[in-house]
């Protein structure tokens, strides 16, 4: 054939072919689908990249996973209540539902308020502390009619007790523009003190929400007044009054909520516990060494930002105390690791509100005097918001890694940054870490039996809204960081986003559960986004590479600064042993997640495990033991309390 020929009959060939290609696209997609299918299902792909399933969930149980716990029945407390939908709270729609993933099934729990962004941390007891909440949803700007404001009703006089004052109460400013109520309220009495011989009459004060009888703009106050509270009579028109700095028509903020309860995993019900002092939207829990619980940061009632007032649960008497030698602003749900020696490394995580300068400096904050320690060095300093921070295993080297971030607010500014601060020198600072293969807000981290940290999900925008021009930011891409080679190591991918409200955790057989997320646009990027309800969950690799060890029988509770015995039939491939506390998460903060390393001793029918002394690195609860073999196998979690 000649070579004219030859090229003719190529051309020819690449023509058909083409239009056979244009013709059966959907052929080509399947066949391109079955081929991704094909190679992630392989034994080979699973053992390097590990693999992906989607949970059937039936639709009764589909819920708006805000906040998830791993308790130490096995079973995993999803929490959504009202689920950031403001049909749902105004209708008392409240949702808890409990997975079991030995059985996979699914049950209603009771919800009795509206749980909506609170605060949660375990307890030495294994109940989940839970605190704050939602008490009100937020009002835009363009839906506001009537000028509304914070009034403070005060009371000069001793005598009479508290008054009471109902709903639609009414105030009265001396230009004759009215007020009511938005709630009832209490004012206390005034209280007469004594100071140095002089007696002083302190008015007693109570706020509430007022709203202006008026529609439009005619009702708004940008300065301070006072205003006469209608239906008093003698003594009482003078003595009790109400003041106020402003009443506008702008943006009102979500108002938190004082409500606390301990979810008991044993009956699976919230339990009333005595309120918080301060009402708190978006708070952290953490653990105290002693067991107590310190709540920070927050909304108030109002929308407003707690200035650095915060409290401890005394976790024996189940009621909470104000703490005012522990005054420190921090943003909302900060990241707060409990160290060694018992102070907490505020790692400059954090979601949502606060100042875009106050509060924001990580560093280590002694809770004997309230000194704080500058931890410098973070890269992008600005960029910490949506953020996630976890005390690298094991928790021993007192390491602790931040990753990705955002600037204040809804910006588009997201990076791939990460940074390691070393606590354990007596001049902590960060240093970088490798970078996140993109920009990353929402990030979720979980820390594995293995001694890795998985991150997955978040997007490279706001709410994983438009980034550099994209519609949508999700980001699908898995790592898995190893922190002995200070490396990312590429996972197999998500099918599922995960931003704004979504949550990762470990479960007890090594698997890795991930649900939620809340975009704010659709695909479009146009209409509302719609709240992800599909759960995914992960296998690592070492979950393919072969026989699992086994961690038999032994004791149920443990004590600190002792060896206690396991029987496995694994001893001589056994090489380390860790104490994994179960993780509680929200909003991608997490401060429960820890990893403690066992010194491992081979013995007759098992092995020897030495428990350390450190309360603030063994924090009282439960844990999950997990044996690795010298193939970084894990075992299946075996639950195990320390005392």
């Amino acid at each position: 054939m000649s070579t004219a020929r030859r090229l003719l009959s190529g051309v020819i060939g690449l023509v058909v072919l083409g239009l056979l290609v244009f013709v059966n696209r959907p052929v080509v997609a399947f066949g391109s689908d079955a081929l991704h299918d094909f190679t992630i299902n392989r034994q080979s792909y699973k053992e390097k990249y590990g693999h992906w399933a989607r949970l059937p969930v039936p639709q009764k149980y589909r819920v708006n996973a805000i906040h998830a716990a791993l308790l130490n029945t096995g079973k995993v407390l999803i929490v959504a209540g009202s689920g950031n939908n403001r049909e749902n709270f105004e209708a008392g729609t409240f949702r808890t539902v409990l997975y079991d993933p030995a059985k996979n099934s699914f049950t209603e729990v009771p919800t009795p308020t509206d749980v909506f962004c609170a605060g949660h941390t375990f307890l030495p007891s294994g109940n989940l502390l839970i605190a704050g909440g939602t008490k009100s949803y937020e009002v835009l700007e363009k839906d506001i009619t009537h000028a509304a404001g914070v009034m403070k009703i005060k009371n000069e006089s001793p005598a009479g007790g508290p008054r009471k004052f109902p709903k639609g109460t009414r105030l009265t400013a001396a230009d004759g523009r009215a007020y009511l109520t938005r709630d009832d309220v209490t004012v206390p009495p005034a209280k007469a003190m004594n100071h140095g011989g002089k007696v002083m009459t302190h008015a007693g004060a109570a706020e509430v929400w007022v709203d202006a009888v008026a529609e439009g703009d005619a009702s708004i106050v940008d300065h301070p007044a006072q205003y006469a509270v209608a239906g008093l009579t003698g003594l009482d028109k003078r003595n009790i009054y109400g003041v106020s700095d402003k009443i506008t028509r702008e943006k009102q903020e979500y108002g938190g909520d004082k409500t606390s309860y301990e979810f008991d995993p044993r009956t699976e019900r919230y339990v009333r516990t005595g309120d918080m002092v301060k009402s708190r939207w978006y708070p952290t829990l953490a653990e105290l060494p002693n067991g107590d619980v310190l709540a920070v940061s927050g909304l108030d009632e109002f929308g407003r930002m707690l200035p650095g007032d915060n409290e401890r649960y005394v976790k024996d008497q189940r009621r909470w105390v104000d703490a005012p030698k522990l005054k420190r602003v921090f943003p909302t749900y900060p990241g707060l690791h409990l160290m060694t020696d018992g102070r907490l490394f505020f790692s400059g995580s954090n979601s949502g509100y606060g100042s875009d300068t106050e509060g924001r400096t990580p560093g280590l904050w002694d809770l004997r005097d309230n000194k704080f320690q500058v931890v410098p060095g973070l890269p992008e300093p600005r960029l910490t918001e949506t953020s996630s921070s976890v005390l690298l295993p094991p928790a021993q080297d007192q390491r602790v890694m931040i990753f990705g971030g955002g600037e204040v607010g809804e910006s588009p500014i997201s990076t791939r940054r990460t940074a390691i601060a070393d606590l354990d020198g007596p001049r902590p600072a960060y240093l970088p870490g490798p970078d996140l293969p993109q920009p990353a807000r929402y990030l979720s981290t979980v820390v594995l039996p293995d001694d890795t940290v998985l991150t997955t999900g978040g997007s490279s925008g706001y709410r994983g809204g438009e980034y550099r021009g994209k519609t949508r930011s999700d980001l699908f891409n898995v790592q898995i960081y190893r922190p002995a080679k200070d490396r990312f190591e590429t996972a197999a991918e998500s099918t599922v986003g995960r931003n704004y409200h979504s949550e990762a955790l470990l479960l007890p057989d090594g698997r890795v559960i991930t649900m939620g997320s809340d975009p704010l646009y659709d695909t479009a990027g146009k209409d509302p986004g719609t709240f992800e309800q599909r759960i995914e969950v992960y296998s690592p690799p070492y979950l393919f590479k072969g026989k699992r060890p086994v961690a038999g029988a032994g004791p149920t509770a443990v004590q600190r600064g002792t060896t206690v015995d396991f029987a496995t039939p694994d001893a001589k491939r056994i090489r380390t042993a860790r104490l994994l506390r179960p993780g509680a998460v929200t909003h991608v903060t997490d401060v429960d997640q820890r990893s403690v390393a066992l010194d491992v001793t081979p013995t007759a029918d098992g092995v020897a495990l030495s428990v350390p002394k450190s309360k603030g690195l063994v924090p009282s609860g439960w844990y999950m033991l997990f044996l690795v073999d010298d193939k970084g196998v894990p075992s299946t979690g075996r639950w195990v309390q320390v005392r």
